[in-house]
């Protein structure tokens, strides 16, 4: 079957502040003109918000820990509902199922095997087109600027999320890296930042992500890495930054194949690297080779404080923005967060992934209650003895993200992976903890999981609750129950005829 790109594309944005004001027409956005702290406060109601399904919002009077009003409004909730999600993308409603195929497609790309196949494929080259980044000599985000000793850090409305959190935390910057020997190879990615005094921050990520290589690389060579940050950009390049994407491929590239427009970069003022063009706040410096900083705790997404320890401090070099800009902010904490319903959307996005590599798998889900990538529930048309393990220790194997998997159940057809109540009949009638339960000790467990023995080392888990087949078993396995087709649909009508008469 082809693959059509166009038919859930509606526009997408310039930036992120006609985002905000089309979110703010269709009444998706919500403008909180009375004071609100930013210390604790606004997380709060933030949480509230996102609990609900509520809308985006905009402080217009945030109010730091001294009292003192902040100039910057701050934005929150951006991506809160796959609404909104979508419309960032420049999505109709359901238009993710295409978007997959997509990313599916630079994933494992396969030949046309027809001229109408071919066809199909059209749309994708030409967006594959837009993928190199035009440059601009001036960016917007450079109209206000500071740079060296004016550089100050508390003129910014960054949240102080939860109680006991030592400074205030940058939380959705688009930390902009290269590679020293090529660059070209730019990686971007969404790192919190704590804020250690007006000039200097510590840099978090984990060893895995694309912004801790670049930062290897030049530590190698003992060199300071130059980097930069946008706090606000355009929709598809926030979201692009949190995609799953192909190793190789750069979050800035790919939002101009998601656009079909190429992304426009500017050079930064005061070190070798691109930012945004079309970026509300901008802060340019070097990540020292050295130089180490405690940080934390802070609360996750786990639902916990993480504990206190050295990351690579970041000297800024220069502080500029637009002449009213707008300040991207979040919150971590247990789901629902903002992150968990990014994590949702975005692990919708595996599913055209995972059956390119395993056309067996029918559906995917990694719920939100999980922290992100913990636990998959797999459902798989089952066709061998043995299956199930097969998908295990491949689905282990096959992404970054799952190399942090530690649970997955894999289940039949029949059964919705996003229905708990399901997926516990299945556990509870195919499941057998000595023939179907798979352990294995000693892999990859993500760092911040405190239950694992060690730091980033733990034991995965693998539940087959499959009908079993074959060899698997020697009992006359159940047969579910269920009524002729022909009986249902006479129910059906007769059940609707009998609610209108109640």
């Amino acid at each position: 079957m082809g693959m059509n790109t166009r038919a859930s594309a509606v526009a997408t944005f310039p930036d992120l502040q006609s985002f905000a004001l089309a979110l703010e027409r269709r009444n998706l956005l919500r403008r909180i003109s009375e004071p609100v702290s930013l210390v604790h406060e606004m997380a709060d109601i933030h949480r509230r918000s996102i609990e609900e399904n509520g809308p985006a919002l905009l402080f217009e009077t945030p109010i730091d820990a001294s009292g003192r009003t902040k100039d910057i409004p701050v934005l929150v909730n951006l991506f809160g509902t796959r609404e909104r999600i979508e419309l960032g993308f420049g999505l109709q409603a359901g238009g993710l199922a295409n978007l997959g195929d997509m990313l599916g497609e630079l994933h494992r790309p396969t030949p046309p095997k027809s001229i109408r196949e071919a066809w199909d494929k059209l749309p994708l080259v030409q967006r594959a087109m837009s993928m190199r980044p035009k440059r601009r000599a001036r960016s917007p985000a450079q109209v206000m600027i500071r740079t060296a000793e004016e550089v100050d850090l508390s003129l910014l409305p960054i949240q102080w999320c939860w109680p006991c959190e030592p400074a205030p935390l940058v939380t959705w910057p688009m930390v902009i890296t290269c590679c020293p020997d090529d660059p070209s190879d730019i990686n971007v990615g969404i790192y919190r930042m704590q804020v250690r005094d007006q000039r200097s921050l510590i840099m978090r990520w984990l060893d895995h992500r694309g912004g801790a290589k670049h930062h290897r690389a030049w530590q190698r060579k003992g060199l300071d890495m130059p980097v930069t940050i946008a706090i606000g950009a355009d929709p598809v390049s926030i979201l692009s930054a949190v995609m799953p994407l192909p190793e190789g491929v750069s979050e800035i590239n790919f939002a101009g194949l998601l656009r079909s427009a190429r992304t426009e970069v500017t050079p930064a003022l005061t070190v070798p690297m691109p930012i945004p063009t079309n970026a509300e706040i901008i802060l340019e410096g070097t990540v020292s080779a050295t130089a180490r900083a405690p940080e934390g705790p802070y609360g996750d997404h786990t639902g916990y404080y993480n504990s206190v320890e050295p990351f690579p401090v970041m000297t800024v070099s220069a502080m500029t923005s637009r002449r009213k800009p707008f300040y991207l902010s979040t919150f971590t904490g247990r789901p629902p967060d903002e992150p968990s319903r990014l994590g949702e959307v975005m692990a919708d996005l595996f599913v055209p992934i995972v059956k390119r590599q395993f056309p067996e798998i029918c559906d995917l889900w990694l719920p939100s209650e999980a922290c992100s990538y913990r636990a998959i529930v797999v459902s798989i048309d089952k066709r061998y003895p043995g299956q199930a393990k097969r998908i295990m220790m491949g689905l282990w194997s096959m992404l970054p993200q799952f190399n942090y998997t530690k649970l997955i159940i894999v289940v039949d057809p029949d059964i919705n992976v996003r229905n708990w109540a399901a997926v516990i009949w299945a556990l509870s009638t195919r499941f057998d903890a000595g023939r179907d339960l798979t352990v294995i000790e000693n892999t990859p467990i993500d760092y911040l999981d405190f239950a694992s023995p060690r730091p980033g080392l733990g034991t995965k888990m693998g539940c087959d609750a499959t009908n079993k087949i074959g060899s698997e078993t020697e009992r006359d396995w159940g047969r579910v129950l269920s009524m002729p087709p022909d009986v249902s649909a006479r129910a059906d009508a007769i059940w609707e005829r009998a609610k209108r008469d109640l």
